[in-house]
């Protein structure tokens, strides 16, 4: 079964940092680009990320610039998407999924996570 499970989530105080890991089975993540998505309450799935197959090449949205960085490891078949300077604005579900190359488009991505919350709240 193809899957892919974020973790890592969790409540973190404004200015805090968290690490979510994407966790791939079922599957080589080797050759495929992870895009990171989150969705705020009552707002629209927004795209934040993403990093080629072999790691060589990541963009970010505006909103995250200079405070995420994303990374993987494909000998655990997991990516990982560091989060620094954390603000309220970043409290949303975020969402991992697999694409053939890195977008921030989603028709490409075919296969998504379940989804981890991130509350940034003091």
């Amino acid at each position: 079964q193809l899957q892919l499970v974020e973790s890592g989530g969790g409540l973190v105080q404004p200015g805090g940092s968290l690490r979510l890991s994407c966790a791939a089975s079922g599957f080589t993540l080797d050759y495929y680009a992870i895009g990171w998505f989150r969705q705020a309450p009552g707002k629209e799935r927004e795209a934040i990320s993403c990093i080629n197959s072999n790691g060589g090449s990541t963009n970010y949205a505006d909103s995250v610039k200079g405070r995420f960085a994303l990374s993987r490891d494909n000998a655990k078949n997991t990516a990982y998407l560091r989060m620094n300077s954390l603000n309220g604005e970043d409290t949303a579900v975020y969402y991992c999924a697999r694409a053939p190359f890195c977008t921030r488009r989603e028709g490409p991505y075919n296969t998504w996570g379940q989804g981890t919350q991130v509350t940034v709240s003091s």
